[in-house]
């Protein structure tokens, strides 16, 4: 299931824009679920991350569309923004809100289910390069090679990333068999590890970005093997 939302004040425009959606899922047997939302403001008020694309209109009342996506950055670098707009010069404005692609008005389905097709591409290769987990009231995605390590704290998962640490409410089990095949692996029943972010082995423990992570007895040898095999495969 594709999740879009369409951020478009004209009626109009929003039925013709959800019609040529539902006629590319007939003709390529995709599902999508498609959020209207009438207005830059009543996007942003109202996001939670979650969706795969995003069809911004630029000229709207209260919030502009590019104003939107700028705040929509703030909750949600990795959703994808594509503008709806009458003005060919908006496209490189959108480069500041790291927009992929631009649709201009009036749209015809010929040009928008190639832009549509582009945009799917381009969702399909971030999907693979990124986990959606749990988390209270809602979903975040990030970054696989984002991941520093997964730290089983109480009922809580902590991801320590790049851009912080992040509270999920999935069991390790899920994300282990989410992350399968992904690089990482366990140095002992609380941490999951992402091996391309091992500095080293020392005084019994993985050190990973500063932190030392304790390898238990039971997990020493399968996890130093997997560490042997990534570098290995990764080693120039």
């Amino acid at each position: 299931m594709i999740r879009i939302a369409i951020a478009e004040d004209d009626p109009q425009c929003f039925a013709q824009l959800e019609r040529y959606i539902g006629d590319y899922g007939r003709e390529t047997g995709r599902a999508f679920q498609v959020t209207h939302y009438g207005d830059g403001e009543d996007l942003v008020e109202r996001y939670k991350p979650g969706f795969d694309l995003i069809l911004m209109d630029v000229e709207m009342p209260f919030m502009d569309g590019m104003t939107a996506a700028g705040y929509i950055r703030e909750k949600d670098p990795e959703v994808v923004i594509v503008f709806v707009t009458n003005l060919a010069q908006y496209a490189i404005q959108g480069y500041s809100v790291n927009a992929l692609d631009y649709i201009l008005k009036p749209v015809s389905y010929f040009s928008f289910s190639q832009r549509l097709g582009r945009a799917l591409q381009y969702v399909k290769k971030k999907e693979d390069a990124c986990i959606t987990v749990a988390v209270r009231g809602g979903a975040v995605k990030l970054e696989v090679n984002a991941i520093f390590y997964i730290e089983r704290l109480g009922r809580q998962l902590m991801f320590h990333t790049r851009s912080g640490i992040h509270a999920s409410t999935a069991t390790l089990q899920q994300v282990e068999e989410a992350l399968e095949g992904k690089g990482f692996a366990r140095c002992n029943k609380g941490y999951l590890v992402n091996l391309e972010h091992v500095d080293g082995i020392r005084d019994g423990c993985a050190v990973v970005r500063g932190d030392k992570l304790l390898i238990s007895r039971g997990r020493r040898t399968p996890f130093l093997e997997a560490l042997a095999d990534w570098v290995g495969g990764v080693a120039p």
